[in-house]
């Protein structure tokens, strides 16, 4: 193959990664009815008058379910011959939990609900990556998925919008209400996706003799692979640096900004948000052309900036452009997760189950960054709690470039 026509294939390819605004739909109104279970659900429940413990309770029993569903719902999309099957399933139980949640706020309804939009987020988002997989070729799978997280940031900016006024013009349970209508655009978007039904997955190129091509018989060998495991490694330490920044920044601006604190606490939300949508394709487009480790680099380095940028400063605005190295870092990895592990795993038949096993590990760098974070800025200040998280994130970025291979496969020539 002569490098004009590998070059014709490429742009045909990219060209075809954008013409399918079937998954641009989907991908934005499943972020718009996912946002009303993020802070919408502690207002709702304490205008209702759940105490505070009941509705950590509650909270904490959908954050135990999303852990343990990972695994289990990745292995379920993988088991599915129809994955847009899979995706209608995991959308209507969504819906179906914000109505529980906005008709019967009892614990016994909430913590059913928590458990059931956990299970169903798990396998939504595995799905929604396999249709992709089906749908492009794997030349433009980068700049698909970057695509996929733009469309998703908008969405989760809008929503977070309308879900706004809908609180402040008509009520907290009107939030989810609302979120449970969405469904329904949301599974019009996926229906136009049929040809995902019928098309096989596609293999990746295998010119490189570096990484050999694997047939698709459904080997567990994938477990043992050293890209998956130091890739593993480092999205927990990313995740262990990166989930309790925000949290804590929210605190001290708080105690610093006192009225001011809601409008800068949403700017933190929504400036980082816009970010993302912005780099996520280029995000995409350059992993396809340069590899994978100098783009996971540029994104991981923004973590200890950040951290050692937060330690350094208490005026509450320039928090606010601090945290837009957060829509940087979650551009590249938000991208960089589905497609190094479908490099990985494309070929093994186990690519959802992949990404659950990876997204349990993150989780759980996410549910200790909080509480060792917060232990540190209780125990030796706020400053502190920053640069022990610029750490971790600079040990996470150094793993990155010592520890992980390129799994990026050259077409052939």
């Amino acid at each position: 193959m002569n490098l004009l026509q590998l070059g014709n294939e490429r742009r045909t390819a990219v060209l075809a990664a954008r013409e399918l605004p079937g998954l641009d739909w989907l991908n934005f109104f499943v972020a718009n009815f996912q946002t009303g279970f993020g802070p919408f659900i502690s207002v709702y429940l304490t205008s209702t008058g759940w105490t505070q413990g009941a509705i950590g309770a509650a909270l904490s029993t959908g954050t135990i379910a999303a852990m343990v569903s990972q695994v289990p719902a990745g292995a379920l999309v993988d088991a599915m011959r129809s994955k847009r099957m899979a995706a209608a399933a995991a959308i209507a139980a969504i819906g179906v939990s914000a109505l529980a949640i906005a008709l019967w706020p009892n614990l016994m309804a909430i913590s059913a609900a928590e458990v059931l939009h956990s299970f169903a987020s798990a396998v939504l988002g595995p799905a929604i990556a396999a249709i992709t997989m089906v749908l492009v070729d794997p030349s433009g799978f980068g700049e698909r998925l970057g695509r996929n997280a733009r469309y998703a940031a908008v969405g989760n900016a809008v929503a977070a919008g309308l879900m706004g006024m809908c609180a402040y013009y008509l009520s907290d349970r009107a939030v989810f209400l609302f979120a449970a209508v969405l469904a329904i655009p949301a599974l019009a978007a996926l229906a136009t996706l049929r040809e995902a039904d019928s098309a096989p997955i596609r293999p990746r190129p295998t010119a490189s003799a570096r990484v050999p091509a694997r047939s698709h018989n459904r080997s567990w060998q994938f477990l043992t692979d050293r890209s998956l495991i130091a890739f593993a490694v480092c999205a927990v330490l990313f995740h262990l640096a990166n989930a309790a920044m925000l949290p804590i920044a929210a605190a001290a601006v708080t105690k610093r900004a006192e009225s001011k604190a809601g409008l800068i606490i949403a700017a933190c939300i929504v400036g980082p948000q816009l970010i993302t949508a912005l780099l996520s394709p280029w995000a995409g487009r350059v992993a396809e052309a340069w590899g994978r480790r100098p783009i996971l680099l540029i994104g991981f380095s923004a973590l200890p900036m950040r951290g050692i940028l937060l330690a350094c400063t208490a005026d509450p605005y320039l928090i606010i452009a601090i945290q837009l190295f957060d829509g940087l870092g979650a551009a590249v990895f938000g991208v960089l997760f589905p497609l190094i592990v479908a490099d990985i795993t494309r070929d093994t038949g186990h690519y959802t189950t992949a990404l659950g096993l990876v997204g349990l590990a993150i989780g759980g760098g996410a549910t200790l960054s909080t509480t060792l974070a917060g232990l540190v800025a209780d125990y030796l200040g706020v400053g502190a709690a920053f640069l022990s998280l610029a750490a971790v994130g600079m040990c996470a970025t150094v793993l990155v470039w010592r520890l992980l291979p390129e799994t990026r496969v050259a077409a052939e020539n």
